[in-house]
């Protein structure tokens, strides 16, 4: 493998970095603005593009920690681009805090007269109170952030004096990383955007919240590995073998997301009772019917049916075009879940919600971007390398 194949040039890096301050620049000016003429606005659509990214970058983590603790090898040559998609949890406290700032109109246990005259309420506000709240969101923001930066931390160490004590140290992170990402996750889903609805509840939808963004991870790592073999890199230490078994996994992932939003659907309308169903009822009106019927068609039938086949799997283009599919279908799943109760019951599209796309977008891709500077895309030091590039599917 030719040292070109895994790093960037200084003079590409500059480029990127150039444009993604240039995107941030007029994206968080536009934000500013929409925030001073319609707050109200700004919220909602932040608060549908903050979780995107974050659960991309989850999902991230999440398959680090489970490919490290199954000792999986094939992985080795994405896994730098896994680490610095997972390594932008830290700053996502920071952007949290255009969510903090519009609590009270985003959710409405923020605000006190809410409760006055509904018990079912008052014995919720125990656990959905301004105070708690924060203090749960710090807990998952220094878990997700140690458990990344920890990760890439041995990783890049590695790739000085790699040894087999690495993949240890890797397997004591990720195990109880695992277990606590399991938790938090779920945790916040249920904080962010399960209490848009105070009065609505689902045992499942913290799964269902994870699903979405691990295969939208694995969308989004498919997309950034054929943009970097686009532009001459990676071409030989990600090839058709690695893109078969991503191709695998995102087949895997689309049938388990599809599943669990079903049994969420399934159980909720079996039981029928109002405080469950409204929840389905206020995404069939107002348009938004169509939005559901769209995630059906684009984050499961048409995926499924592209994916089944081997070949497509290995065909770089289809895999390449459905990953696209399913990155903007992770869009609109997240848009359906907010949007409905934080005020638009019926369905619209605003400039805000392109303007948050990108000042988030660019500012995690800045972090992204920040740790391709003088390293290597890959994990040169990791024992395992030389088997991974050598991977054959069965």
């Amino acid at each position: 493998m030719e040292h070109r194949d895994v790093h960037i040039s200084g003079a590409a890096w500059r480029r990127g970095q150039v444009l993604l301050l240039a995107l941030a620049a007029v994206s968080w000016s536009a934000c500013a603005a929409g925030y001073v003429t319609n707050q109200e606005q700004f919220h909602a659509s932040y608060l549908v593009n903050f979780a995107y990214f974050l659960t991309i970058a989850l999902g991230a983590a999440f398959f680090l920690t489970v490919w490290h603790v199954s000792g999986a090898a094939w992985n080795v040559t994405v896994r730098r681009l896994m680490e610095n998609i997972a390594v932008t949890l830290p700053l996502m406290p920071l952007l949290f805090l255009p969510v903090v700032a519009g609590l009270p109109r985003l959710y409405e246990w923020a605000r006190p007269e809410f409760f006055s005259d509904d018990p079912v309420l008052q014995v919720k506000m125990v656990f959905f109170n301004r105070t708690f709240f924060l203090a749960r969101a710090a807990a998952y923001f220094l878990v997700w952030g140690v458990l990344a930066v920890g990760l890439y931390r041995i990783s890049v160490a590695d790739d000085r004096n790699g040894s087999e004590e690495t993949v240890r140290k890797t397997v004591a992170w990720s195990a109880p990383g695992l277990a606590l990402l399991m938790i938090t996750v779920t945790m916040a889903a249920v904080d962010w955007l399960m209490s848009l609805e105070p009065h609505w509840y689902s045992t499942i939808f913290g799964v269902y919240i994870f699903a979405g963004g691990g295969l939208a991870f694995l969308a989004a790592l498919i997309v950034t590995c054929l943009a970097f073999r686009r532009g001459g890199l990676l071409v030989e230490a990600i090839h058709v073998e690695h893109y078969h078994d991503l191709g695998r996994w995102l087949f895997a992932l689309v049938v388990f997301w599809a599943y669990i939003g079903f049994s969420q659907y399934l159980l909720i309308w079996y039981a029928n009772l109002p405080e469950e169903t409204v929840w389905f009822r206020h995404r069939l009106e107002g348009g938004w019917g169509w939005v559901s019927a769209s995630l059906l068609l684009g984050n499961f039938i048409i995926p499924f049916l592209l994916l089944i086949a081997r070949a497509a799997k290995r065909s770089l283009p289809l895999l390449g075009s459905v990953s696209l599919l399913l990155l903007v279908m992770h869009y609109v799943d997240l848009h359906w879940v907010v949007m409905p109760t934080a005020g638009h019951h019926r369905f619209d599209l605003h400039w805000l919600d392109l303007a948050t796309f990108a000042a988030v977008g660019s500012a995690c891709g800045l972090v992204f971007w920040s740790r391709l500077k003088g390293r290597a895309l890959i994990p040169i030091g990791d024992v395992r390398l030389s088997q991974a590039l050598r991977h054959q599917t069965e």
